[in-house]
């Protein structure tokens, strides 16, 4: 890629902001943060962290791709990709086998499968509900007084399975597991219970697509080990494990577009 040997890419979501600098077709650094109040506030400080970690100056970046929630309003990109596009190639760029890609984010929840360059074949998205989605996760954690960050270990630890949770609103899953605690069911069952049903609800939308072995799970969730063990029971398949964090592959994915797209310019120029 003549002329453009670094590029960034930039992803700010609803809870969390991304970023990945990828030189000579390596990652030399990522961040992740907690959003700010701001798009452009999340922005600034994910990517001034990268560049901190790789030694560099903004100026020394050719290109820059945005993506995420907040793609919109970051100032210093050059241009701004779907989190479906770039979760696509994202995880398709770390593992050129991966067909499938499962993601769920704060707040909605994408299947996408891509073809053999890594390309959107079909997809389909939630982002009219809550439920299935991190957000959704975040509120019932609070509400069994555990942080998300601990659900899925909470919920491995339930001896007991059998805990359904039945609504498909967040609204009124979060007055189901009230009710729950009030009835003093342990907190790991009822954990578990908030786990399968948030994988239930994905897995139902991801059985409308035909999956492809070769399936990877991306976003925070991604994280969340009783989602993911839940999640791979429903669809009778095992998740490839990716070489980096799967939280970063829509950052990453915005990189390689960039990156592409610097290339491209190059060549016209």
């Amino acid at each position: 890629m003549l002329g453009c040997m670094i590029t960034a890419g930039c992803d700010v979501g609803s809870l969390t902001a991304k970023a990945v600098i990828l030189k000579d077709n390596k990652i030399i650094s990522s961040y992740i943060s907690g959003v700010k109040s701001t798009p452009i506030a999340s922005s600034k400080m994910v990517m001034d962290e990268v560049l901190r970690l790789s030694n560099l100056a903004l100026s020394d970046i050719d290109y820059i791709c945005s993506t995420g929630y907040g793609r919109y309003d970051i100032p210093f990109s050059q241009m701004n990709m779907s989190e479906i596009s770039c979760h696509g190639i994202g995880a398709f760029w770390v593992d050129n086998s991966i067909r499938s890609i499962i993601d769920i984010g704060g707040q909605d929840c994408k299947v996408v499968l891509v073809d053999e360059k890594g390309m959107i074949k079909n997809f389909i998205m939630n982002e009219k509900c809550a439920a299935g989605t991190g957000r959704c996760l975040e509120i019932l954690a609070k509400n069994i007084g555990t942080e998300i960050g601990r659900l899925g270990d909470v919920s491995l630890k339930a001896r007991k399975k059998h805990v359904v949770i039945t609504n498909k609103c967040s609204i009124f899953m979060e007055l189901e597991v009230m009710d729950l605690l009030y009835r003093d069911v342990k907190i790991p069952e009822i954990a578990y219970g908030i786990n399968a049903a948030v994988a239930k609800r994905v897995a139902a939308m991801a059985q409308t697509l035909k999956i492809e072995s070769n399936v990877c799970i991306t976003g925070g969730v991604s994280k969340n080990k009783g989602v993911v063990a839940v999640l791979e029971t429903l669809l009778k398949k095992k998740f490839k494990p990716l070489p980096v964090d799967a939280q970063l592959m829509g950052a990453i994915g915005a990189a390689v577009f960039a990156a592409k797209e610097c290339a491209s310019r190059s060549k016209a120029a």
